[in-house]
């Protein structure tokens, strides 16, 4: 479980370095751990990067990626939209759990405020200027790489424990992507 939770992290803490977009890196590095790719899910997450949009003022995207991938697990069905109560339920539960992570560590959940912490700055990084000095300051190397990685242990991390509680195994997991 352990070497999961790492695998994660690494694969995070890369994709962020190489290709950008913290809320699809996260979901990327927490499908290939745990080997449940689904491109609908990572495409539909192409616009929270930055906070959404590139505008750093909505949820980091380690965080909103992160609820998206543990929902769709552990989340309300459309096949039972009108009494999924309990799998409602749990998608909150999980999401509240991960709310809670980022809390303790950054602050906040806000993509400005995390940068605040760790830069201690913000950007606007629809200046190409302040985009510049962004990755300058170590974004793409050190900085959002490390919120994405952390990001995705965390969500693998609650994605084990449900599926503990749940009793299921990672080939049952595979099928309910």
């Amino acid at each position: 479980m352990n070497e999961l939770i790492e695998k994660a992290y690494n694969l995070g803490y890369e994709y962020e370095k190489e290709y950008r977009g913290c809320a699809q890196c996260t979901i990327a590095a927490v499908q290939d751990t745990l080997n449940i790719k689904n491109d609908q899910v990572f495409k539909s997450a192409s616009g929270l990067g930055a906070g959404c949009g590139l505008l750093c003022d909505g949820i980091c995207g380690g965080y909103s990626g992160g609820i998206m991938v543990m929902s769709t697990l552990f989340g309300r069905r459309r096949e039972y939209f009108e009494n999924d109560e309990e799998e409602k339920r749990c998608a909150f539960r999980m999401a509240v759990s991960l709310h809670e992570k980022f809390i303790e560590k950054y602050g906040t959940v806000t993509c400005c405020e995390i940068h605040k912490k760790i830069f201690g700055r913000t950007y606007n990084l629809l200046d190409p200027e302040e985009k510049d000095q962004f990755n300058n300051d170590g974004a793409h190397e050190s900085k959002c790489t490390e919120v994405v990685g952390t990001a995705a242990s965390w969500v693998t991390d609650l994605i084990l424990a449900e599926m503990e509680n749940r009793g299921l195994i990672l080939k049952e997991l595979e099928a309910m992507k």
